[in-house]
């Protein structure tokens, strides 16, 4: 499935068509064709794409033209630098992960189930003579346990939805928890042959997020080494162990779809995170997509991770 069509080692493009002021400024300028031509240098082969529903679809359901034909770029600067995507709807109507976005009722609501269908129908229709280039990504991480539930009918619908246009296209699946690894295991067996399992890893988050500033139930005014956090080989065995024996089961695959370090950790710190977890994701047969390439508290781009990328992008 995705390691046989050439996705192994991504990076997220955060930041440009999701979580954003969705200025033109922002759109066209956040992320530019030299950035795919720096991404493939670092020896990567795909990108996943956050884009909030808002970019290409407006709130009466008709499609954003304007949107869709960046899509379109993307895609196209994609097969000029040789880089896979994963098609990420980072925020659809109804549901946002991030509670601050005033997102509500998704799960209950048939009209924005039907607006997320659509949606779909539309990136399966564009995009789905490119399997081997494309993946779908349907929705990024469902929050509460209780909307786990209704969440397997609605991607069972969707897929189904998708596949008269896209028969081929791999179609990622997350649990609940925010994408948790551990809730993999309460997924339901994949829909048809093509559709694997998705996951997000930033465990332990009092490293990984330390001094956030949005609500992650941490005092923001704690610090971590590497060493005091409980980042450990043991750790992420924990972790992806019980969710590669899952899909193993169910005769699929998984995909970590975002994992990182905030840039308030001392880059040296968090090169020994990359590290150990990048063992497991080798032992456990992962791809993965790091986040993010540019700023979003977590930039790879940064000029502040100039001392260490070299070594970084040895071990993702």
């Amino acid at each position: 499935m995705l390691k046989e069509r050439g996705f192994h080692r991504g990076i997220n493009l955060g930041g440009w068509l999701s979580q954003c002021d969705y200025s033109p400024e922002r759109l066209n300028g956040f992320i530019t064709e030299e950035d795919f031509a720096v991404i493939r240098d670092w020896g990567l082969d795909h990108v996943r794409i956050p884009v909030d529903y808002n970019v290409v679809q407006r709130t009466d359901g008709t499609l954003i033209g304007e949107g869709l034909e960046l899509l379109d770029r993307i895609m196209d600067w994609c097969g000029k630098y040789q880089l896979r995507a994963v098609l990420d709807l980072h925020k659809t109507q109804g549901f946002s992960f991030d509670a601050e976005e005033g997102e509500k009722g998704f799960f209950e609501n048939e009209r924005y189930q039907e607006l997320f269908f659509s949606l779909w129908e539309c990136f399966a229709a564009r995009y789905g003579a490119m399997p081997d280039r494309i993946a779908f990504d349907l929705l990024n991480e469902v929050t509460e346990q209780r909307f786990l539930k209704p969440w397997m009918k609605i991607a069972r619908e969707c897929v189904g939805r998708i596949r008269p246009f896209a028969p081929e296209t791999v179609i990622l699946l997350g649990s609940y928890h925010h994408n948790g690894a551990r809730e993999v295991t309460e997924l339901d067996a994949p829909f048809d042959r093509n559709v694997i399992y998705n996951f997000h890893c930033y465990e332990p988050l009092k490293f990984t997020h330390q001094g956030a500033h949005w609500n992650t139930g941490l005092d923001p005014a704690d610090r971590f080494t590497f060493e005091e956090s409980g980042s450990s080989e043991e750790l992420f065995d924990r972790l992806m162990g019980p969710a590669a024996e899952k899909a193993a089961r169910e005769n699929t695959e998984i995909y970590c779809g975002e994992y990182g370090v905030i840039d308030i950790v001392a880059p040296e710190e968090a090169l020994k995170w990359f590290r150990v977890i990048h063992r497991a994701f080798e032992k456990y047969g992962i791809p993965r997509s790091v986040w993010s390439y540019r700023k979003m508290d977590f930039g790879l781009a940064d000029p502040r991770m100039d001392g260490v990328r070299k070594e970084l992008l040895r071990c993702l």
